[in-house]
Order: C-alpha cells, then sequence, then structure tokens
C-alpha cells in the first residue's frame, strides 16, 4: 500500500535530510505511518518539498541506518514491523538475587528502538561487518564513541588514548598481566570484585587488602599498606561499590590518589556502576589522569549481552603494549558488539536505556527500603545491588543456604573478601527479577527470614 506522505519541515530544524528523516521517526512512533506502508518515491517527495533528490536520496539513507524503513528491490521504500514484545517471564515469586544484572525495563518501545539499530547494521554495514577481523582496540570510529559516552564523568579524552575491549573482565586480566609480574602485590579493598580475585590468582599476583568502611575505601590503610607492602597497583571500584554500593567521597578520592602518587602506585579504576549516578563524582582517570588505567564496561548501565568495555590509559602511556596484552589475553571485541555500542551511542539509544535503567533501579530499591529493616541494609537509591548485614543470630552460610532451600540465591561475603574474617553479610542483586512483583515476593521472604531464629527456620526429621 502507497502513503501519500509529504513531511512538514523547514531549514531551522538543521540538515533538512535529518529533519525529514526525524519526521519519518516521528510519524513512525505515532502510527500516522504503520508498517508496510510503501513511502513516496525519492523523487515524487523532492518534487513535493521542491528539494534536491540528493536530499531526500539522503534521509531515506538516513532512516535505513536507523532501521526504520527498509529497501525492497524493484519495489520502493517500506516502513519496517516493529517486533513484538516476547512473552513475559514466568512469575514464580522467587528470584536468584546472586547476579547483578540491571534490572529489567518495561518499555516496549525501547527495546524495539535496541533491535532497530541492530537490524539498521545490515543497511549501513553489510555482510564486510561478519567476515572481518578488526584491529585489537576497536576502530576510530569506535574508540570515538566510546570517547563519547565517557565523556560526561571524564570530560574530553582524546581517542588516542582510549581502546575498546572484549568486556571488562578480559581487559582486567590482560591489565593486570601487563602491569605486574607473578608475586608481586596488588592493593584493593578488603570487600572487592571476585571476578579481580580470580584474575590475580590466574597471574599468581599477591592481593593486599585495604580495610573500608561505610564510606570506602580508608585512606589512611591504605597509605599504612603502601609503607609495609610497596603494592605495584592499586585495583578499586570507587563509585557503587561491589560488594558494599559505597561510593568514595570526593575527599578520599583526592586523598588516596595523592597517596599513590606519593609511593609510584598506579590505579587500576574499575567503573563498572559509574555510569549510573546523575551526578557523578569525578573518577580518579580526571583527579590522577596521569597514573590512573579507567575501566568502563556497558554490561551494567546498558546491555550485559555486548561484552564491551573501554579502557583510558594514562597521559603518556603508550596503547601498543596493552593492545598487544589484549590480543594475546582475549583477542579482540567482536566487530559485531561493537557496531552495536556504537550505534546505540551515536544515535542516543544507549543514554536512553541508562536512563531507563536508573528509573528502574530507583523503583526497585524503594521496595528494599519498605521491606527490609533499614538498620541492617547498606543501599544507595542509584546502584542495583544491597548489601545486608545479618543479625547476631544468623550466620552468612546458614542464612545463605536457608534462603536457597526457598529459591533465592544470594552471594555470601567470602566471596569478596581479601583475606581475614569476612563479615556476616550477604550482597542481594535486585536486577535479576523480571518484575518489581517479583522482586517485592522475594524480599518478603528474606524479611521474613530475618525475623527468625536460625534453629527455627529449618526443621530436621
Amino acid at each position: 500500500m502507497t502513503m501519500n506522505w509529504s513531511p512538514s519541515i523547514s531549514k531551522a530544524d538543521g540538515p533538512l535530510y535529518l529533519a525529514i528523516a526525524d519526521a519519518l521517526s516521528a510519524d513512525i512512533a505515532s502510527g500516522r505511518l504503520p508498517a508496510g506502508f510503501r513511502l513516496p518515491p525519492q523523487r515524487t517527495l523532492a518534487d513535493q518539498l521542491g528539494i534536491d533528490f540528493t536530499t531526500v536520496s539522503r534521509a531515506y539513507a538516513e532512516a535505513r541506518k536507523r532501521g526504520l524503513v527498509e529497501g525492497r528491490v524493484g519495489q520502493g521504500t517500506y516502513v519496517r514491523a516493529r517486533r513484538q514484545a516476547g512473552p513475559a517471564p514466568l512469575v514464580t515469586g522467587v528470584i536468584d538475587m546472586s547476579m547483578n544484572l540491571p534490572p529489567r525495563f518495561d518499555d516496549p518501545e525501547l527495546a524495539g528502538r535496541m533491535w532497530d539499530g541492530i537490524s539498521g547494521l545490515q543497511a549501513s554495514d553489510g555482510i564486510e561487518l561478519l567476515m572481518r577481523y578488526q584491529e585489537a582496540g576497536g576502530t576510530s570510529r569506535d574508540r570515538a564513541a566510546g570517547a563519547t559516552w565517557l565523556a560526561p564523568r571524564l570530560g574530553e579524552i582524546g581517542a588516542e588514548r582510549l581502546l575498546v575491549c572484549p568486556g571488562a573482565q578480559g581487559v582486567m586480566l590482560a591489565l593486570l598481566g601487563a602491569l605486574v609480574a607473578p608475586g608481586e602485590t596488588v592493593a584493593a579493598e578488603a570487600l572487592t570484585y571476585p571476578g579481580f580475585l580470580a584474575a590475580a590468582e590466574h597471574l599468581r599476583l599477591r592481593v593486599a587488602g585495604v580495610a573500608v568502611d561505610a564510606e570506602g575505601l580508608v585512606p589512611e590503610a591504605f597509605e599504612e599498606l603502601c609503607r609495609e607492602r610497596a603494592p605495584k597497583v592499586l585495583y578499586c571500584n570507587p563509585t557503587l561499590h561491589n560488594p558494599t554500593t559505597a561510593t568514595l567521597s570526593l575527599a578520599r578520592r583526592e586523598r588516596i590518589a595523592a597517596i599513590a602518587r606519593e609511593h609510584d602506585v598506579l590505579i587500576i579504576e574499575d567503573d563498572a556502576y559509574g555510569a549510573l549516578p546523575l551526578n557523578p563524582l569525578a573518577p580518579f582517570a580526571a583527579l590522577a589522569p596521569d597514573i590512573t588505567y579507567h575501566i568502563a564496561g556497558l554490561a551494567k548501565c546498558v546491555a550485559p549481552a555486548l561484552r564491551v568495555a573501554y579502557l583510558v590509559v594514562p597521559e603518556g602511556r603508550s596503547l601498543a603494549q596493552l593492545a598487544g596484552a589484549i590480543r594475546a589475553t582475549a583477542g579482540m571485541a567482536s566487530p559485531l558488539t561493537m557496531a552495536i555500542a556504537t550505534r546505540w551511542i551515536e544515535d542516543g539509544t544507549a543514554q536512553a536505556v541508562l536512563a531507563a535503567i536508573r528509573k528502574e533501579t530507583r523503583e526497585r530499591q524503594a521496595i528494599v527500603s519498605q521491606t527490609l529493616p533499614p538498620e541492617l541494609v547498606q543501599a544507595n537509591p542509584e546502584g542495583f545491588h544491597a548489601w545486608l548485614k545479618l543479625p547476631s543470630h544468623w550466620s552468612r552460610g546458614d542464612f545463605a543456604a536457608r534462603l536457597r532451600s526457598e529459591g533465592i540465591g544470594v552471594v555470601t561475603s567470602d566471596a569478596f573478601s581479601v583475606g581475614g574474617t569476612a563479615p556476616e553479610a550477604v550482597r542481594l542483586g535486585l536486577g535479576a527479577a523480571p518484575d518489581r512483583a517479583s522482586l517485592s515476593a522475594s524480599l518478603q521472604k528474606i524479611a521474613e527470614l530475618l525475623d527468625q531464629q536460625s534453629a527455627m527456620a529449618s526443621m530436621v526429621v
């Protein structure tokens, strides 16, 4: 079916080809242009609008790039069909909270936009995207997109300081291997990311724990460790710390950076959750760009399936050595996932997804506040996990085992502990629940279990 479509545009809207593409997008979203309708031939639309044929041709090409339309050989240009939302997940009332995933947002239009961006790669990149390797570290376009994504937190950084990597874990392994020799010491928060501990163990590195409190890493403890153990590197997670949710204050960041400089310690800043706060504090990469390696993945703030991370190296450091280390340990980031990430960043989809994750995160943290005892919970409304400190009548092992019998998975503090005695606490991942009702039901079971004595919570016959 052919539709007599003529958008209302003006030169004040910016480049005419973009104005046409934007109008097309708006009319599709509003339902004025339904799926399957044939758009006017390019020359016909050019005559109607009184503009050059090439302008309309660029507009249709831009619409194809956005996944809005598709060309059919010998037939014309048609509005693409929107994907239907998949079946609703089965709600059982209990969930596995051991995985720390971004929460699933309920926005079919945004989900369709994500898929349309992927589909649009066929028109913009073609078979070439699927049939080639890329240089380790990403193309100049992919690195520029990464710099754009990081700019709100790091400011303007040159693409020459940035590498695109196959996920944060892969770049962490390569980075530790390049900076620290077997047997040397790496400092980290006394409770830290298990993936870092696994990488350090694999490389035969010594990990020295630095005391943490409700505000995160304690500068005085770090300074003492520098004097006594002379670590080569400090690995830290300063924003929405995993697992405690603490965010280092600006004063602490500045003090820790000064201590690191004084003792010639490099900083590996794992900023997995750094994009989540609306008003983020300056990261170490901005405060100490001469000594900080900054890792920022997209798994926690856009989509876990992408497995793309950006590494910003200190000023004056060569990318070549690290690119070689990444190539040797993890190969290259998938050209397909890099292309998706770059497209979503360039067309604004990534920012829209981040906004949806932020909104859903706040809603889920509100459920935590309403359900669990506040004196036992350490949480931040901008993060999608919570640190639950257990009452004296519960041990972490017994508590986790009892929850497992109810179908609820949590992670005990042992997984995060760097030596010493782990605290009686567990981490709750709030994003794995398919919806708020499932999360609420599981948190209610946790609240009920907290009130029970350990011996009363189970029965042996």
